[in-house]
């Protein structure tokens, strides 16, 4: 079995979502100054970090959308690991990405990933802006066909401009969790992952 991370490591002053504030790791204790707590006998570097939720690649519970479903501490964990994918490589014609070449029948029960290419903007202005976005009509469709987990390689499932969030709100009203800020998806094949 080969496993491959798909997620952005979190650093020291990285960007979070634009307006959010960076992240801030630093040493609440490093080996030096811990040498005394410890009587000269042993020493320990104890970390500490702050940082929002949408920083790096993350998921979003229902209750980021809807304050009375579940976070991420109820959500079940077979929910979000250990299921079947499948990608779909939308043609970048058009921001808004239909189910266009996705097979009827094919999604249930499924995480289902988008895979533009995107991420390799990642750390740039150019990232947040004009990006791709779930269209409404494929948000429903994924719904109704019966997908677990959507996750995206870019920065919001939404058109960051439709204050609404129709993608947000209907996958995670379905409690259809969503992975946003994937990066690598180019190492995995359309099909046959977990």
């Amino acid at each position: 079995m080969t496993l491959i991370d798909l997620s952005h490591p979190i650093e020291d002053g990285m960007a979070a979502y634009p307006g959010l504030p960076p992240v801030r790791i630093y040493p609440i204790l490093d080996h030096d100054a811990s040498r005394d707590r410890y009587g000269g006998r042993a020493e320990f570097h104890l970390g500490g970090a702050e940082l929002a939720g949408n920083t790096g690649t993350y998921l979003d519970a229902p209750f980021h959308r809807f304050r009375d479903r579940e976070d991420l501490a109820a959500l079940p964990l077979e929910s979000v690991v250990y299921l079947p994918g499948l990608i779909l490589d939308p043609d970048g014609s058009e921001r808004a990405i239909s189910l266009e070449g996705v097979e009827e029948g094919s999604l249930r029960g499924r995480a289902f990933l988008v895979r533009t290419g995107w991420d390799a903007r990642w750390g740039s202005e150019e990232y947040w802006s004009d990006a791709p976005f779930l269209a409404a009509a494929a948000v429903e469709e994924l719904v109704a066909a019966g997908v677990r987990l959507v996750g995206v390689d870019f920065g919001n499932v939404d058109d960051t401009a439709d204050l609404s969030r129709p993608a947000h709100t209907g996958l995670l009203e379905a409690g259809i969790p969503i992975v946003e800020n994937l990066r690598g998806l180019e190492r995995l094949p359309r099909d046959g992952f977990v």
